[in-house]
């Protein structure tokens, strides 16, 4: 008899069951599953062994054994600082958006009219960055506080002048956070900047120097005025970037206010739980003349085709897949769902509220001071905002603070041997203070206080002068001021997400995006306490559960991979690139061939592998594709040949970015081998991979995987996504390391990002994913996603032709329609068709990447072939609307498509003008009467935004205008 659990994940996973796997199979004209298989992937790199994840478990069993491995975790209360703090995150912002399928399914808005309101959340976020900060120009976010620095760094590298491009020195105060300096190290060397540590009172403004950064409140909490020393830089024209507690500025005199060129750092306190290192939303903010220089995302207002104000991504010319190997950052994603939530925490408590936290974080620092006052311990910092630093007589004083603190589960940081910080977070509570000061007090043999010994406390001296004192107002716009109450920010936020479409509406079918199930279960064990409150920095004896749990998923992740190791540290897909880069660039030199920087990419690559091989101090040379959209075996080897006493790399998308595999696959990488270098394989489309082949087996020695696609983490509306690398055993020794933690391998490279195990919280939804979906079902979903595309290709074949296919004639997990004949005969362009997918419902496929005039689709496995219908339904529906205007039975100019997409309130306003009807324009297919999702905005005027660049909260008179 059978006693286990019937419900099984794989059958909740993956869309189509096989009952409509065999008609689709039909449709394509294939007897099985294997059949087609056999003809997508050349047998040439078939796996010859199953993959061994082991048999799934239910739902209910992978959260018992998670919620196991969760308690091995031990939440210490955290006084460490350094850039986390403990956090109250509103209920209403965690069970409203943070947990919302509505909010954390979305992608990525490069589609705005069905994006206005993650766009408004995030212009949200813009303008408190911007008010806090009093720099005019933020951006969307960026991946960590680290990496923000690194990007205003090279920012500004680039950014120097004619008469200075010989400088290249990047001066570094020696207290800034030790996390944020492992990154800079990381990123200068491969681009000769030279990095000058050293104490800001040493500080020399020589012509060598193009940039400086410094740190406030510095690492030990100390608030140093910058004023002087800014104003002499800026006379020697030196960019100055300022890395900045964001909570503090609410009470200390802004970056912009002193001098600042730039401010970066985190809006983690702003209600994002620590979680062991990220997700956190990094920002950036800065002067109006590096618009076109900004790294990252930034949200702008302008019009729709109705004149009415509307939101998008602003100066999208600057993004790697249109500047390629001349961008000037990698950063292809952002930390949005996590932007989302500061900005709401901003706009919940708004100014008032936000003054208030940072008043009483201050208060208590000040009062822990105060009350270990007249005793044998030095308080060293002369303004201080939330951290103290404290020196004993000793070291034997502060091992017994240390004994007693653990004791009561309180983590300090120790400085060095007799030398306490304590930082004080929102989360601190009177009780804690007197707790903390009693342990202090034991150990120097003092008499222990009490409440009444607090409250007999009349005044607090102020812990800043008033000369860094902030004067100026923030965060006045109406949307900071009117939702304090949960029902207001509850209604305010439900507001927003009905305006976006995300996959709780329907399929996201994004080409090279994976827009796959994201599984209730997977996400539940982010929310415990377990995993979201542990300081990365805790002793790693109280992170038990996380480090059992790394191990078990990079162990998967390598049987999946075929590779001997794995860092799960980049946190992004592009960060992964950099981090394989760099790791293969250790290991050239290593071997004395540190002149090897030459790296061949297809044309056909994705936009961040040149950008990324650039940063990593390499030269791009473009390999061609031929007239099947394959990597030209004959100009690979010409140019490999050419360059082989400089060849570091091949940056390889497998199965390639056109949507197949490519059967010659193997030989390519002999060839890079035999030229004497390696070979990189982008993940981006491992879900086409995954139980059938693996980068090891075709030849890679080193590949990043995104497992915010493969491996189900949410797109959270375009970040957070996590981007590990796995190498080969040669390259083992070269993974990432960090400064804080020791991670580190023999030869390990620095850190890629801020935190040891980069956004360590959302490595559960990974391996719940895989351990529910086991051996079989992880391989039953990479043939459903191939079934998905082959099936959408034999639907629309006909109606939109098809641009590449394999050898045998069909695709892999993605497929590309050409749309470029359109444009000739009727006058419909690619953009048409995606603007008019919204009135039926749909997001539109990738526009125009990695072809112009094309539309790449990737249905996932997770969707329905009751959905896949839908879909084509509605492409069929348009080719239909295509073909009268070819017929001249719709006007050129004044169709449905080219005034797509229609708001509500254009179908029911008493004027209709167009020469179609209303249903026509609204209701196009039958599906969209049982449920109609209602574009909130017409078509955007893109040129409109960057002419008029506007990137935060204004009046709305401020939008108007010529």
């Amino acid at each position: 008899m059978n006693f286990e659990i019937s419900d099984k994940f794989v059958d909740r996973h993956i869309g189509p069951n096989q009952v409509e796997l065999n008609e689709m199979l039909e449709e394509i004209g294939f007897k099985s599953t294997e059949e087609l298989l056999d003809k997508v992937i050349h047998k040439s790199i078939r796996l010859k062994n199953e993959i061994d994840i082991g048999k799934e478990v239910s739902e209910f069993e992978l959260l018992t054994d998670i919620k196991t491995i969760a308690k091995k975790n031990k939440v210490f209360k955290s006084f460490i600082g350094l850039g986390y703090y403990p956090t109250i995150t509103p209920a209403v912002i965690q069970r409203n958006i943070f947990e919302n399928p509505g909010w954390y399914t979305q992608y990525t808005p490069y589609q705005a009219e069905i994006s206005q309101g993650r766009l408004e959340a995030l212009l949200n976020y813009q303008t408190m960055v911007a008010d806090l900060t009093a720099l005019p120009l933020t951006n969307a976010s960026l991946l960590d506080e680290a990496t923000a620095a690194a990007e205003a760094m090279f920012m500004f590298y680039n950014s120097r002048k004619k008469d200075r491009k010989n400088s290249n020195v990047f001066l570094v105060a020696d207290d800034i956070f030790p996390q944020t300096l492992d990154v800079l190290k990381t990123r200068a060397n491969p681009i000769g900047i030279e990095l000058r540590i050293v104490s800001i009172k040493d500080f020399e403004l020589t012509d060598d120097i193009f940039g400086m950064i410094v740190q406030y409140p510095n690492a030990d909490g100390e608030i140093i005025d910058y004023s002087d020393l800014f104003a002499k830089a800026e006379e020697k024209a030196i960019f100055k970037v300022v890395a900045a507690d964001l909570l503090s500025l609410s009470l200390l005199k802004a970056p912009g206010e002193f001098g600042a060129d730039c401010a970066v750092g985190s809006t983690q306190r702003f209600g994002v739980p620590m979680g062991f290192g990220g997700p956190h939303a990094g920002y950036f903010a800065t002067k109006e003349m590096f618009k076109r220089q900004i790294p990252g995302r930034i949200i702008g207002v302008s019009v729709d085709s109705n004149g009415n104000p509307a939101l998008r991504m602003a100066l999208q010319t600057r993004e790697q897949h249109i500047k390629r190997e001349k961008a000037t950052s990698n950063i292809c994603t952002s930390q949005v769902l996590l932007a989302i939530m500061a900005g709401m925490y901003a706009v919940y408590h708004g100014p008032v509220g936000i003054n208030n936290i940072a008043t009483r974080i201050n208060k208590l620092a000040t009062l822990l001071a105060e009350v270990l006052q007249n005793t044998s311990v030095t308080q060293i910092n002369k303004n201080y905002f939330d951290t103290i630093k404290l020196r004993f007589d000793n070291l034997d004083i502060v091992k017994t603070i240390n004994k007693i603190a653990i004791s009561k589960s309180i983590n300090l940081r120790y400085i060095d041997e007799v030398t306490i910080g304590i930082s004080i977070s929102e989360m601190t509570l009177l009780d804690d203070i007197i707790e903390i000061a009693n342990v202090i007090r034991e150990a120097i043999s003092e008499s222990k206080i009490s409440i009444d010994d607090v409250n007999a406390i009349k005044k607090l001296e102020e812990s800043y002068n008033n000369s860094i004192k902030r004067e100026s107002e923030y965060l006045t716009h109406k949307v900071f001021n009117s939702y304090h109450s949960e029902t207001e920010l509850m209604r305010y936020a439900k507001k927003l997400e009905n305006k976006d479409l995300s996959l709780t509406t329907s399929m996201i079918p994004l080409g090279s995006c994976t827009m796959k199930l994201n599984a209730a279960a997977e996400l539940y064990p982010v929310s415990w306490s377990e995993f979201n409150q542990l300081h990365p920095f805790a002793p790693v004896n109280q992170a038990e559960g996380y480090l059992e749990l790394f191990k078990e998923f990079e162990e998967q992740i390598c049987e999946i991979t075929g590779f001997a190791a794995a860092s799960i540290q980049p946190n992004s897909g592009a960060q992964g690139e950099y981090a394989g880069l760099m790791v293969i660039r250790e290991y050239h030199k290593n071997r004395g061939d540190g002149h090897r920087n030459i790296v061949l990419i297809p044309s056909s690559a994705h936009g961040t592998n040149p950008a990324s091989s650039v940063m990593a101090g390499n030269k791009v040379v473009l390999v061609a594709c031929d007239d099947y959209g394959n990597v030209s075996l004959e100009d690979l080897k010409a140019k490999a040949e050419e360059h082989k006493d400089n060849l570091s790399a091949m940056m390889l998308t497998y199965p390639s970015t056109h949507g197949v595999f490519e059967h010659k696959v193997i030989d390519m990488c002999e060839i890079i081998h035999e030229n004497g270098a390696q070979v990189y394989m982008d993940g981006a489309n491992m879900n086409a991979q995954v139980g059938y082949t693996n980068p090891a087996i075709i030849g890679a020695d080193v590949c990043h995987l995104n497992l915010h696609k493969t491996f189900a983490i949410p797109h959270g509306g375009g970040g957070p996504g996590v981007g590990p690398i796995l190498v080969a055993k040669h390259l083992v020794e070269f993974l990432p390391g960090h400064s804080v933690v020791d991670i580190n391998k023999s030869k390990s490279i620095s850190a890629v990002s801020a935190a040891p195990w980069g956004s360590a919280s959302v490595i559960p939804i990974s391996y719940a994913y895989i351990k529910m979906m086991g051996s079989t079902g992880l391989k039953e979903a990479t043939a459903a996603a191939i079934i998905n595309a082959n099936y959408i290709k034999a639907k629309l074949q006909n109606y939109f032709p098809v641009l590449y296919t394999g050898v045998n004639g069909n695709v892999g997990h993605e497929l590309i329609f050409d749309i470029r004949e359109f444009k000739v005969t009727a006058g419909i362009g690619v953009v048409d068709i995606a603007k008019r997918l919204m009135d039926y419902g749909y997001h539109a496929p990738t526009v125009s990447f990695p072809v112009g005039g094309t539309l790449m689709v990737e249905p996932t496995e997770s969707e329905s072939k009751v959905e896949l219908d839908k879909f084509c339904d509605a492409m069929i529906s348009i080719s239909n609307e295509i073909k009268q205007i070819e017929n001249n039975e719709m006007d050129k100019v004044d169709n449905p498509l080219k005034n797509a997409p229609h708001t509500c309130s254009e179908v029911t306003k008493d004027n209709w003008s167009h020469s179609y009807s209303r249903e026509v324009a609204a209701f196009p297919f039958e599906q969209s009467r049982e449920y109609k999702y209602w574009p909130s905005v017409g078509r955007v005027d893109d040129a409109y935004g960057d002419r008029n660049l506007v990137c935060s909260c204004l009046p709305i008179s401020e939008y108007e205008g010529d």
